[in-house]
């Protein structure tokens, strides 16, 4: 694990948690909104999926995934070694994106390599 002062570990996990309802929040708000439903019986009318709003969904679940992740990591204090190359990665990137699993330099890499299956995450 990352070598992290207890007062960072705390940080990153208020930070983690605080995320996780934010997504949970907006994927309400996207599911339970009017113009979402309007947006939704027009697309029925139509045939036509609302992809953008699917996609939205989407993304933030695979997010909250990797939030519970992170989350069972630090508890495990396994918590802040990239994925790829095993170095730290940094504190200040994992407070700006509480879930990163990769360093900058292996995500950089990564987006490079993989461009259809990323999205920027520095």
């Amino acid at each position: 694990m990352a070598n992290f002062t207890e007062e960072q570990l705390t940080q990153l996990k208020t930070a983690l948690q605080k995320r996780y309802i934010e997504l949970q929040q907006e994927i309400h708000n996207e599911l339970h909104s009017d113009n979402a439903q309007d947006v939704n019986l027009s697309d029925t009318i139509s045939g036509i999926p609302d992809d953008i709003d699917t996609a939205l969904v989407d993304r933030q679940i695979n997010e909250m995934r990797e939030i519970e992740v992170s989350l069972k990591h630090l508890s495990e204090l396994e918590f802040g070694d990239c994925i790829d190359c095993d170095h730290e990665i940094g504190f200040s990137r994992l407070i700006a994106y509480p879930s990163a699993q990769r360093c900058i330099t292996c995500q950089n890499q990564y987006e490079k390599a993989y461009p259809h299956e990323s999205t920027s995450s520095l």
